[in-house]
């Protein structure tokens, strides 16, 4: 049991603390909008030391690559939803919100900073990771109510506030940006474990931070707990299929082992941190329980990271 315990990943350790946590002492209050600015904080350190740690050149590279860029948004925004709708026989076995809840995840944008995370411990195209997950979440902005009204008839009233690209653009792009400039003089410390010890760190704090609401707002006491069991073990069948998916299909088109690291944790990842604030304003005015619509995407989202911690670091481990 102890050399078991000496295994285990320190990332899925540190996930697994995080959620410990944030079930017996949940962010309330000050203390959670405190802990938000830190956690933004730390993704921006961190999207600071990649643009430290990049060659210009390996940026460039990145930007130019689109091929990479048009098959992760195929999987976010084509691939997902085909699937969500294929799943409709669901309802016959969970109450339909809970199924239009999945449809709903499957129209959100990829994950940015845990993408980007997991892509550098596996050791894949970083660059191309930071470009297309930050595509994929501006491209949300008008996708998914799209996506939402023509899947799901959200019907009228759709506001998307225009301040996620400012957001975005201030959390990932800029700290990247002026680690591309100061390179010169942080790329070594860049390039030690400094990263590491922050990339983990970050997503130990937005599993915290995620976990911590739907600990607040009560989402956990809507549903049986047979229905929570069922929809874990549905997120863990999906996501294991859609990094199968990925990987196949990367494969085919004739990928590198780099680029297809980056298009598995980009294209099989969907955000709880652009879901839940486009739900809350998409769904305001809808008789549809928001508790219930958000519910697999927090489950998925928290599935998801457990699984892809493991995979970056079997990914690592080989290289």
């Amino acid at each position: 049991m102890l050399e078991r315990l000496r295994n285990l990943d320190p990332l899925i350790v540190l996930i697994l603390c995080a959620v410990a946590i944030a079930i017996v002492f949940p962010a309330r209050g000050q203390f959670a909008d405190t802990f938000d600015v830190l956690t933004n904080i730390g993704i921006a350190l961190l999207f600071f030391l990649y643009g430290a740690r990049l060659s210009t050149r390996e940026a460039i590279n990145g930007i130019k690559h689109w091929k990479l860029h048009l098959t992760i948004l195929a999987f976010t925004f084509a691939v997902y939803p085909l699937i969500g709708l294929a799943l409709r026989p669901l309802t016959a076995f969970m109450p339909n919100d809970l199924y239009l809840g999945i449809l709903y995840l499957t129209l959100v944008p990829s994950t940015v900073q845990s993408s980007v995370a997991f892509t550098s411990v596996a050791k894949g195209n970083v660059a191309g990771a930071i470009v297309s997950a930050s595509a994929s979440n501006l491209a949300g902005v008008i996708l998914t109510p799209l996506l939402v009204m023509a899947l799901m008839g959200a019907g009228d009233g759709i506001h998307i506030d225009s301040s996620v690209f400012l957001e975005i653009s201030v959390l990932l792009l800029l700290p990247f940006a002026l680690g591309q400039l100061t390179r010169r003089w942080v790329g070594r410390i860049a390039a030690s474990k400094a990263t590491k010890v922050v990339d983990r760190g970050s997503i130990a704090m937005v599993v915290y931070a995620a976990f911590s609401k739907g600990m607040v707002d009560g989402i956990w006491s809507q549903i049986s707990v047979w229905q929570i069991l069922f929809q874990i073990l549905f997120s863990t069948v999906f996501v294991f299929f859609m990094l199968w998916l990925t990987k196949v299909i990367s494969k085919k088109l004739g990928f590198s082992r780099e680029d297809t690291i980056a298009i598995q944790f980009c294209g099989s990842k969907k955000s709880l941190a652009t879901g839940l604030p486009m739900a809350s304003v998409i769904f305001a005015s809808g008789s549809t329980s928001l508790g219930l619509l958000i519910l697999p995407l927090m489950i998925y989202h928290q599935v998801q990271l457990m699984i892809c911690a493991s995979v970056a670091s079997r990914y690592a481990r080989v290289e």
